[in-house]
C-alpha cells in the first residue's frame, strides 16, 4: 500500500511525530490484525493498515496524538511543574488523564473500539509492550494509549466496514 500524503498540516505533524517516536503505520496495523484476524478468515494487513490510516485523517485523532505526544516530550525533558512531572514521568496508574485522551480517539468509531481498547491495552501485545518498556528512558505515558486506541479505532471501523456499515473510501 502506498501512504498518501497528509491533506493537512497538522495530520502531517501528527504523522511525523508518531513517526519520530518509533511507531509506524505498520506497527499499528499489527496491533489492528492481533485485534481482528480471529474474526476475519482472510484479513490482509493492506486492509489494517488501510483503516489505520483511515482513523489518522480524522481531525479529533490528530489532535489528540499532538496533545499526548507533546506532553510525552515534555515529560522526558523534565519541562513539566510538579506533581504533573512525576505523574506523568512514572506513568501513575491512577492518573488516567492519559486514558481519557485515548477514549476520545476510540469514541470517534463507536462501543465496539472501547471494547477493543480495553482489551488491548490490557495486553499490549507489539508496539504497546516496547511503548510501555520503562527500561528505554522514554516516557510514553500518552503515546501508548493514543496507539492503542487508533488501532482499536481502526479494528472498529474494519468490524463496521466488513458488515457493510461504513465504506471502505
Amino acid at each position: 500500500m502506498t501512504e498518501r500524503q497528509p491533506k493537512t498540516e497538522l495530520e502531517k505533524k501528527a504523522r511525523e511525530w508518531l513517526t519520530e517516536r518509533g511507531v509506524t503505520l505498520q506497527d499499528i496495523g499489527e496491533l489492528v490484525y492481533f485485534l481482528q484476524a480471529q474474526y476475519h478468515d482472510e484479513l490482509k494487513m493492506e486492509d489494517c493498515i488501510a483503516n489505520v490510516d483511515k482513523v489518522l485523517r480524522k481531525r479529533e485523532v490528530q489532535n489528540a496524538v499532538i496533545t499526548g505526544i507533546q506532553l510525552d516530550v515534555l515529560a522526558e525533558q523534565n519541562k513539566l511543574s510538579s506533581p504533573l512531572q512525576e505523574i506523568i514521568d512514572t506513568d501513575e496508574s491512577l492518573y488516567g488523564v492519559d486514558e481519557i485522551v485515548a477514549l476520545s480517539i476510540v469514541n470517534v468509531y463507536g462501543s465496539i473500539g472501547f471494547t477493543n481498547y480495553g482489551y488491548i491495552d490490557k495486553e499490549k501485545p507489539g508496539i504497546l509492550k516496547k511503548l510501555n518498556d520503562k527500561s528505554t528512558g522514554k516516557c510514553h505515558t500518552f503515546l501508548d494509549d493514543i496507539v492503542g486506541a487508533i488501532a482499536a479505532s481502526a479494528s472498529s471501523r474494519l468490524a463496521h466496514s466488513v458488515a457493510h456499515d461504513e465504506d471502505l473510501d
